[in-house]
């Protein structure tokens, strides 16, 4: 390739900033939504105030269907800086240096998986981004792929230059369709632009992008299935024989990591290994992404620096509890992640400290339950998702996780014994211990956490027949107080005819045909019906 071709792409990458950067500035100057001081541009707003994006920099800013925007704020410039500046080595050892860990779970780090593979001589290499977002609640990484793909593209790109790859595949959930649109596009407008494809900007480096759309199992997101999916098997977890970057896709070396991660990439090459270190903790550099959902005023992407408090996240940015109500727990890292309890919410959300009180920083879910959450209720819900979830390979998971759902089942509906909670730890320690992957051996940690911090919940469903949250509903009974007037709206509300008494005289319910519908307690006009 002739040096003035590329000039050319350089220049012309450098010219689309030059007139793009103004007119990005001045549209976005004149909207309320978005602070703009000294060429930084954030959101506006008490929920951003104690937030540090970078993953998330370009969410809600630029147009996601607009590279020129994206190329505006020093996009595809770092692709620039590896093609050009630095050679292979000089690019792992930033990465390797800044202590970015993997975002998707694992926090395994990425310099050293790079570093790894990059030391495997093979003609084929690949990079793969595990977009396959499956925890109940979590959108952090949807997000950025609707709202930032570019930057997931030049993380990628990246990877594949310094381990030496020419190939790579998102591997996205097919139930993400803007997501995948916004892929479509992003990936056709960086070929036109000489950014993805043959000779990237007269470098002499080919790099090519393929989407592949899963079906939505929950397993996929563990490498080795995601990998077997993508050959077009059946997405089930492998024993692991062989690192990934050692024989991973199509038994070639690979790196796998997910989208925050490579959203991370730009601007750590671009900023320094420095920089990004100085944001964080010692172990845990930068921020991370939460999805704050659940009983929370300000729900919403939350991306913080690793050390943040669970009292910062839930109060300060998100708002606190709405209605008054009384905050019971925390549950990170989706259905793998424990329930930590109020009197730990002074814990520093990173890698170690959340490992050290029972739970997981996981891809980054954050769900915050009230007084009205049953723990019990809360433990059941996951270990359903994840029984539903179990490819099945493995004898613990398949029917050890069934066997915990029963159990759980049997104390939510009033039918536990106190022996239950002795055969719950022992199957738990089992599960943990002998699943073949990721998904087995932390299926339990919700049980195992939930019953730690919240021993006298499962008590009381089991010595005293109550649920205290009134949300297991086989535990429910509904009185008539003294305070009937005998109007007879709640007989008549009734549908199976469970109420009996006169006209003015005090009512009563036959809880053994009960249904505990509720529709009682909603009608009566002076409050004389409770549950409990």
């Amino acid at each position: 390739m002739t040096s003035s071709f590329l000039l050319n792409k350089i220049e012309e990458l450098e010219k689309i900033k030059e007139v793009e950067y103004p007119k990005l500035l001045d549209r976005l100057s004149k909207d309320s939504n978005y602070v703009v001081e000294d060429d930084n541009i954030r959101l506006s707003g008490k929920f951003y105030e104690k937030q540090q994006r970078i993953a998330l920099k370009n969410y809600n800013i630029i147009n996601p269907e607009s590279i020129e925007e994206y190329i505006a704020l020093g996009g595809y410039f770092s692709l620039k800086k590896v093609l050009f500046d630095l050679d292979d080595k000089e690019a792992i050892n930033i990465i390797k240096d800044s202590n970015l860990r993997g975002r998707g779970g694992a926090g395994f780090p990425t310099g050293r998986k790079w570093e790894s593979a990059a030391g495997v001589k093979s003609a084929e290499k690949y990079v793969i981004c595990n977009a396959d977002e499956g925890d109940p609640g979590a959108y952090m990484d949807r997000s950025i792929l609707e709202g930032d793909p570019h930057s997931v593209i030049e993380g990628m790109i990246i990877a594949g230059k310094v381990i030496g790859s020419n190939y790579g595949y998102v591997y996205v959930r097919a139930e993400y369709p803007k997501a995948v649109t916004m892929l479509k596009k992003a990936i056709k407008e960086a070929k036109k632009h000489n950014l993805l494809g043959k000779d990237i900007l007269g470098s002499g480096f080919d790099f090519d992008l393929e989407l592949r759309l899963g079906a939505g199992a929950f397993v996929c997101g563990e490498g080795t299935a995601l990998i077997q999916s993508i050959e077009g098997k059946r997405g089930m977890p492998q024993a692991k024989v062989y690192r990934t970057y050692q024989k991973g896709l199509f038994e070639k070396p690979t790196i796998i990591n997910n989208v925050e991660t490579f959203a991370n990439i730009g601007q750590i090459i671009s900023r320094g290994a420095e920089w990004f270190k100085s944001i964080g903790t010692k172990d845990s550099a930068g921020t991370k992404v939460f999805a704050l959902v659940g009983k929370v005023v300000n729900a919403g992407l939350v991306e913080v620096p690793m050390g943040t408090t669970i009292n910062e996240i839930v109060f300060e940015i998100g708002g606190g509890i709405p209605d008054g109500k009384k905050i019971k727990a925390v549950q990170t890292g989706g259905p793998s992640g424990g329930c930590i309890p109020p009197d730990l919410f002074d814990t520093k959300v990173d890698f170690i400290s959340l490992e050290e009180i029972g739970s997981i920083m996981g891809s980054g879910g954050m769900v915050v339950m009230d007084e009205d959450d049953c723990m019990v209720d809360i433990a059941k819900f996951f270990m359903d998702f994840t029984v539903d979830e179990s490819c099945g390979k493995c004898t613990p998971c398949r029917i050890g996780n069934k066997r915990v759902l029963e159990i759980l089942d049997k104390i939510t509906s009033g039918e536990g014994k106190a022996e239950d909670l002795i055969l719950l730890d022992d199957l738990c320690t089992v599960i943990t211990d002998s699943s073949l992957c990721g998904l087995g051996k932390t299926a339990t940690t919700p049980v195992i956490s939930s019953m730690h911090y919240f021993k006298e919940e499962y008590e009381k469903h089991i010595l005293e027949q109550t649920c205290e949250a009134s949300a297991c509903k086989e535990l429910l009974k509904y009185y008539v107080m003294y305070d009937c007037i005998g109007c007879g709206i709640c007989k008549k509300k009734c549908p199976v005819d469970a109420i009996s008494g006169s006209k003015k005289s005090m009512h009563k319910i036959d809880r053994d045909i009960c249904i505990k519908c509720n529709a009682c307690l909603e009608a009566c006009p002076v409050n004389a019906i409770i549950r409990k």
